[in-house]
């Protein structure tokens, strides 16, 4: 790379020298000096973003002094200048020294200066302070977002090489998304290989289908959860992908990366201890950790959910495959919303849209017509809202080649108000007001009627909700009598 200079002005130097002399007495400054005074321009490679932001402060300030160099050189009591033409006498000193070629300049201080032109010195110092410590902010700032952003983003689906770095998120680069707006991380495959112990079956959270969730740990306190799916579900590892990339939100799981090995395809979950709600339901403990006021509460974490995907996001999305086995609980059965790869944007309809979803939580419209609208999600959930209450499948086995679902089981009983406690899961039978108990129900019939337009918006369902919550769990209700309330019938 070629080497360029920069020549700093004479009248530059000439008034840095002047002003940063500590002593009172004339000082003597040679051509030779003057000439010497140049800044060698680094190669861009060579310079750190210190070295240019400390330039561009020193920069600023001797510029800076030399605006205020006439106000010096006007209270200085006495300015001698030797063997200059006149043409230079109606110049400054400094011109002068520079069109005359003389070989010296002495310049006499004044003993005392003016107390304003003090003032405004110290005022002009204090000033280029604030400035630099505002531009020494603003490059931290900008560099730590570069930082984290990363500075190795990519718009392809290659599978990353990675970096032996020494901690987990070192070796992390970051793929920045179609939109500009989001990015995701990438991990390296010998990482993830590392924390689940080379996908060791005693780390399976869970499976379903060509899908399968592992534990990982990656250190002593970062653990998370990996999926693990093959090369023919693409399409929907690259919306899930793009959709979480985006999506920010309390009741929504948080997408921590992904990973491309082979015709492998991995996504990197923040971990939900307590797995998810169809394992609770259905699994060995059989929904005995869920207590009434649980099952509520988790009921009003996925409406929030669906409320900021059908209200709020932008644009609008529909999630489309809204299941029991897609919501996960944490700790503290705090519930979130997870597997966007069928997510798509409300109302709009495409042509070539295969027909997807589980049976049994799949709108009647969807199967008969393929019409698909934020009213399908709210079918689905009045189905989830079923199975809290029921603790049943949304899908049972009459026979080797018969099957019923949940809703048709249930919707007959569900508006018999003396047979329905007994369709309730034994875990939580007398352990609610019956009061509340019709409401639910109520708005499970609501959710899960035939005619969408008959369904209500999944923001009448969460307000509908929300009062039948302890307020500790995150609702509105007030448990003055605990044990009356939890038994009464």
């Amino acid at each position: 790379m070629a080497m360029a200079h920069i020549k700093v002005p004479s009248s530059i130097c000439l008034h840095y020298l002047h002003l940063t002399t500590q002593s009172h007495k004339p000082c003597v400054v040679s051509q030779q000096l003057v000439n010497s005074l140049t800044f060698r321009k680094l190669p861009r490679d060579s310079r750190t973003p210190q070295m240019n932001l400390l330039l561009l402060f020193l920069l600023i300030w001797v510029l800076s002094i030399s605006l205020f160099s006439p106000i010096l050189h006007a209270a200085s009591s006495s300015i001698s200048v030797s063997q200059f033409s006149a043409t230079a006498q109606a110049q400054s000193p400094v011109l002068s020294y520079a069109e005359t070629g003389i070989q010296e300049v002495k310049i006499v201080h004044h003993q005392s200066l003016n107390k304003r032109i003090l003032i405004a010195l110290i005022a002009c110092s204090a000033l280029l302070a604030g400035v630099f410590l505002f531009l020494s902010y603003v490059w931290f700032r900008r560099h730590r977002i570069l930082r984290c952003s990363g500075s190795k983003s990519q718009e392809t689906t290659e599978t990353p090489k990675g970096e032996a770095l020494s901690s987990v998120n070192a070796k992390l680069s970051y793929s920045r998304m179609a939109d500009k707006k989001s990015s995701v991380a990438i991990f390296d495959f010998q990482l993830l290989e590392a924390a689940t112990n080379s996908f060791c079956t005693d780390n399976i959270m869970g499976e379903s289908g060509s899908r399968t969730v592992y534990r990982a740990r990656f250190d002593e306190h970062f653990h998370a959860a990996v999926k693990k799916a093959d090369s023919d579900a693409d399409r929907e590892f690259e919306n899930e992908v793009s959709w979480l990339s985006k999506i920010r939100h309390q009741n929504i799981i948080k997408l921590l990366g992904y990973c491309i090995h082979g015709e492998s395809r991995f996504l990197v979950y923040e971990l939900m201890e307590n797995g998810s709600l169809e394992t609770q339901l259905h699994g060995s403990s059989r929904g005995s950790s869920l207590t009434w006021h649980l099952r509520l509460r988790i009921a009003v974490d996925i409406a929030r959910a669906l409320e900021y995907l059908h209200e709020h996001s932008n644009p609008p999305v529909v999630h489309r495959d809204l299941k029991s086995s897609n919501v996960l609980l944490d700790l503290n059965f705090n519930a979130k919303l997870s597997d966007f790869g069928l997510a798509m944007v409300s109302g709009v309809q495409h042509k070539n849209m295969k027909m997807s979803g589980t049976l049994g939580y799949v709108a009647p419209e969807y199967i008969s017509h393929g019409k698909l609208t934020d009213k399908s999600d709210v079918y689905a959930f009045g189905v989830v809202l079923l199975e809290l209450l029921t603790r049943r499948k949304p899908m049972e086995n009459m026979s080797s080649t018969q099957y019923q679902s949940l809703v048709s089981w249930a919707m007959p009983q569900l508006t018999d108000r003396s047979k329905l406690p007994s369709i309730l899961d034994p875990v939580i039978q007398n352990t609610m007001d019956l009061k509340h108990l019709y409401q639910v129900a109520a708005v499970a019939v609501l959710c899960v009627q035939t005619e969408p337009s008959y369904r209500p918006l999944i923001t009448d369902v969460l307000h509908s909700l929300i009062p039948l919550v302890p307020i500790e769990l995150g609702g509105s209700l007030r448990v003055t009598e605990p044990n009356r309330s939890e038994n009464s019938h």
